[in-house]
């Protein structure tokens, strides 16, 4: 039996919802050392054991206004945008590979970026925990599934995380100041295993133009008159790689046409 697209689309979106409930667990926990498995999820506030019924992604967030059954504390709008973002996200790549082990793999990349830019927005660290295994765990389904070499991949991991460090070192040699983390430079190399050297290439351009934009409009907003107001890199570049992952064969190709027409 057919699944209409419709249909499909939908349960596309409610099975990335669900998965986006388990990653605002681990964006809450991975940084404070906790286990991502148990316990249960409880209220940050009153640590009461929440019932399953309250867990239902957005829906419960919606019919509870916000707050805590027990205790009545708001809960963090985080909670239903990384729900929601997570089935968008689960939608585009549906539509983008259909239903194949090609779109389970980067559905799970995507995943483990909105990870990444959760806790680097709210803690300033992208953990190692996440992207050195990451490294090896993209790097191995770029091989097994994507058909990609084992030449391919690592160039794609040594540019990722050797053209950030280099542009660390520079930095730092320049200012005798960091100017980015570690955990970017990790990040990247793990975006590299995953989307190989043009991959690395298409986000650094495209991170550095939305991180721009983005601190832009910041300074404008506070009146911010420090030119080096400092921004969280990650979200920025997992925004690069997720357009790179769905729209970067679109977009290069228009870029070139355009700039050579």
């Amino acid at each position: 039996m057919t699944i209409p697209m419709p249909a499909a689309l939908a349960l596309c979106f409610v099975f990335g919802a669900c998965i986006g409930s388990f990653l605002n667990v681990c964006i809450y926990r991975i940084p404070r050392n906790l286990s991502i498995v148990s316990p249960g999820s409880a209220c940050p506030a009153c640590k009461k054991r929440l019932p399953y019924y309250t867990n239902i992604p957005v829906i419960s967030f919606l019919v509870l206004r916000g707050r805590c059954r027990f205790c009545g504390c708001p809960v963090s709008l985080q909670y239903p945008l990384v729900e929601c973002l997570t089935g968008i996200v689960a939608v585009i790549t549906c539509l983008a590979f259909g239903l194949t082990l090609e779109a389970l793999v980067w559905f799970a990349f995507a995943a483990t970026l909105i990870v990444v830019s959760g806790i680097d927005l709210a803690f300033w660290i992208i953990p190692d925990r996440i992207s050195l295994p990451g490294i090896a765990v993209f790097g191995f389904l770029a091989w097994a599934v994507l058909d990609r070499s084992p030449a391919a991949i690592g160039l794609g991991i040594l540019a990722g995380g050797g053209i950030l460090y280099a542009v660390a070192l520079v930095y730092y040699l320049i200012r005798r100041t960091d100017g980015m983390g570690g955990g970017d430079i990790k990040l990247l190399a793990m975006i590299g295993a995953a989307t190989g050297v043009p991959g690395v290439v298409f986000t650094l351009f495209a991170g550095s133009v939305l991180g721009t934009g983005v601190g832009i409009a910041q300074m404008i907003r506070r009146r911010h008159t420090d030119r080096q107001m400092q921004i969280p890199f990650g979200p920025y570049l997992s925004a690069g790689a997720l357009i790179y992952v769905f729209y970067g064969g679109p977009l290069i190709d228009w870029y070139f046409f355009r700039a050579f027409s």
